[in-house]
C-alpha cells in the first residue's frame, strides 16, 4: 500500500497525477466522493489523461476526445485499453495498492 497524499489535494470532479515507481498514475476525485485510478498517460498520443474531462464512469482525454471507463479502464473510443490500480480513501489519505 502506498499512500499518495490527502484526498484534498483534489478538488472535487478533478484528477492528479502521480509518480510511483516510475509509473505515471492518474488518480481522479469523482463528484461522489470515490477515487480511481488509471495510468497517466493516454495511449493514443500520450495526452494527460488527469486533465480530462470526467464524470462518474469515463474520463475523456483532452488532446482526441478518447473516453476510457474509470472503473476497468476499457476503451469508449476505440483506442487501446489503460491500466487500471487498485485505490481507495482511508482516514483522508490517498492510498494506492491492495
Amino acid at each position: 500500500m502506498i499512500a499518495l497524499g490527502s484526498v484534498d489535494e483534489i478538488p472535487p470532479g478533478e484528477g492528479r497525477t502521480f509518480a510511483v515507481d516510475g509509473d505515471m498514475i492518474a488518480v481522479f476525485r469523482l463528484r461522489d466522493g470515490s477515487v480511481r485510478a488509471l495510468q497517466a498517460t493516454c495511449p493514443h498520443r500520450g495526452g494527460p489523461l488527469a486533465d480530462g474531462q470526467i464524470d462518474l464512469k469515463q474520463v475523456i482525454c483532452p488532446l482526441h476526445l478518447n473516453a476510457w471507463d474509470l472503473t476497468t479502464g476499457c476503451s469508449l473510443s476505440g483506442q487501446p485499453d489503460v491500466a487500471v490500480y487498485p485505490v481507495r480513501v482511508d482516514d483522508n489519505q490517498i492510498l494506492l495498492g491492495d
